[in-house]
């Protein structure tokens, strides 16, 4: 009994020196205040609240020390001008997704998504285990901005139509949204692409400004009712099989920070990208059938289309490595990565 007794009083004593650790580390950091502006607005489904989420968990870990304001995209500056804006410290931070940035370098996508690439759980391990996230911190830190992988979320649809598509040759003359790299797979096959924000998108659709989009999965689309013009819902997401998304702040500021409150953004982040692989994994049946209740046909690319867009997109990866040595950098360690997990994916995954 006095044993246990002693053990008892010893595993107090530890829970107090951690409790009196922490509150000292809280006590001595010097307060911080960031701003913040989403490049997706707070009523975007899953991403919006994603983004408060983050700066929820920072503002609760820190216990207020770490004073941090969501902004909604466009507030303090154009969304399209944010890196540029956390690079020069005139905005503090930025949550977004290095797919946005691939002006600066196509280098950025890599870190985003890449066409016919992993889904959640093999991305995940690149990034946090397999040296993804180290090379995109290597690279942001060329233009003064640190980034922390922020938000994992499941498979895309592949996009939205006015018309079916029945064969290759459909696709030619097309104007069309599209994100990252499978733009440039797009193009290749006659489609003209240009990138538009959430926002921007429904209008350019509804004007006839583009014929056709893509954007996320089934519950972001539906929030942002492309099924009102469009009404064929093609999969799967070939071009975005998962998609991570960062928290960029400016370097400065970062170093500004002390390390218990580095922790507790990196952490505030983790838990981040937890939430939005299993939220979007649970919203999206709801969702599609939400959508085709509304009319929407769903659509699947055959093997014509799906061999045909590999194609291209093994064509446009030489393409950028030849051109941009940080994306062969990032684009070489993925597919090292790949090739080993395959070992592993091929016999411990039913298929």
């Amino acid at each position: 009994m006095r044993t246990i007794t002693r053990l008892g009083g010893a595993a107090v004593g530890i829970a107090l020196a951690l409790c009196a650790a922490t509150g000292t580390a809280t006590a001595q950091d010097k307060k911080i205040r960031i701003q913040m502006q989403s490049n997706f607005a707070s009523t975007l489904a899953l991403l919006g609240p994603n983004a408060n989420y983050t700066v929820d968990q920072i503002k609760k870990l820190s216990n207020g020390n770490i004073d941090i304001k969501f902004f909604e995209p466009g507030s303090l500056v154009p969304p399209g001008q944010a890196f540029d804006a956390v690079a020069s410290g005139a905005l503090d931070a930025a949550w977004a997704t290095p797919g946005f940035w691939t002006g600066k370098d196509i280098a950025f996508a890599v870190f985003s998504t890449v066409p016919f690439g992993p889904g959640l759980g093999e991305y995940l391990a690149w990034m946090k285990e397999g040296g993804g996230e180290k090379l995109m911190q290597a690279l942001y830190a060329k233009y003064n901005v640190h980034s922390v992988m922020c938000h994992l979320i499941p498979p895309e649809a592949s996009g939205w139509f006015r018309k079916e598509i029945k064969t290759l040759d459909d696709l030619k003359g097309l104007k069309m949204r599209f994100f990252g790299l499978g733009a440039n797979v797009m193009q290749k096959l006659g489609v003209s692409t240009l990138l538009l924000q959430a926002g921007e998108i429904f209008q350019a659709l509804q004007l006839g400004t583009i014929d056709a989009t893509e954007f996320s999965m089934p519950v972001m689309d539906l929030s942002l009712g492309f099924y009102q013009v469009a009404k064929f819902y093609y999969f799967p997401g070939w071009h975005q099989q998962a998609t991570v998304g960062d928290l960029i702040i400016n370097k400065a500021k970062w170093d500004s920070m002390s390390a218990h409150q580095k922790a507790i953004v990196e952490a505030a982040c983790d838990q981040t990208v937890l939430k939005g692989m299993s939220l979007g994994e649970s919203l999206q049946p709801k969702a599609l059938l939400e959508i085709e209740k509304k009319g929407v046909k769903l659509m699947t690319w055959g093997p014509e289309f799906t061999a045909a867009f590999e194609k291209a997109w093994n064509e446009v990866a030489v393409e950028q490595s030849e051109k941009s040595p940080e994306f062969k950098k990032a684009w070489d360690s993925l597919s090292n990565f790949r090739k080993e997990y395959a070992v592993w994916k091929d016999r411990g995954y039913l298929r």
